[in-house]
């Protein structure tokens, strides 16, 4: 065979295996180019998976608080008994409102507890008073305590019945089965009340169902001692 004709034959395998040894490299940079992709693919999908979990867990939190504090406004709350008025003059000058939990309350704190009343002219908020308070009922429901130490803004109580002595003048909160009387002085909320006055209003609590407060005073007032709402 002719030196040419081996020349141009040794130099065609060189190039053939230099044109191979480049077809492998190129696809080994093509393998590795897609392992960066897929690994950057997998971390890109952990972190939104953590993300997702993170919030998951946050709004489970935060509907199992909203649930709980549903509970308790929808199981909780104060009930009115009755209303009773002291007639002084012409006009009623005091109101007892007689209060108790509705039917599977948790317990209820006076403390944090206020009364909205009005008049039909004028209303105002009262809020509890640790200076008027009474655990019994030891001279009448009129007589026990004085009126005259209350405000336009707060109110006194007195305890008719409380078993498990929890309601203190510090720390006033009742549960099933308490009565308590609040203790209201409309000669200073309203210059008292005079007859034929629509007086609305509610016991509202810290949280549940608030008492309901609403009456007409008589056309006449005859006795001292006048039941207003039962």
């Amino acid at each position: 065979m002719p030196l040419t004709l081996i020349y141009w034959e040794v130099s065609r395998v060189k190039i053939c295996l230099a044109h191979r040894a480049c077809k492998f490299d190129d696809n080994a940079a093509i393998g590795i180019g897609s392992l960066i992709i897929f690994i950057a693919m997998i971390l890109v999908a952990g972190i939104a998976a953590s993300v997702l979990i993170q919030t998951m867990n946050s709004l489970e939190e935060q509907a199992l608080n909203t649930g709980r504090e549903t509970l308790k406004d929808v199981s909780s709350g104060l009930k009115v008994n009755q209303v009773t008025g002291y007639k002084s003059g012409s006009s009623i000058t005091q109101l007892a409102i007689f209060i108790r939990t509705t039917a599977g309350s948790s317990d209820v704190d006076l403390a944090e507890t206020y009364i909205s009343l009005s008049d039909g002219s004028k209303k105002v908020i009262i809020n509890y008073t640790s200076s008027v308070y009474s655990n019994s009922v030891s001279n009448g429901l009129f007589g026990t305590i004085n009126s005259s130490n209350l405000s336009a803004t707060t109110y006194g109580l007195m305890v008719v019945r409380d078993i498990d002595n929890s309601c203190t003048s510090d720390t006033p909160a009742i549960n099933e089965d308490d009565l308590i009387v609040l203790m209201v002085n409309t000669a200073d909320c309203f210059s008292g009340l005079s007859t034929r006055t629509d007086v609305s209003g509610h016991i509202v609590p810290e949280y549940g169902i608030p008492g309901v407060i609403s009456f007409t005073t008589p056309s006449a007032y005859i006795d001292t001692i006048i039941e207003l709402q039962t």
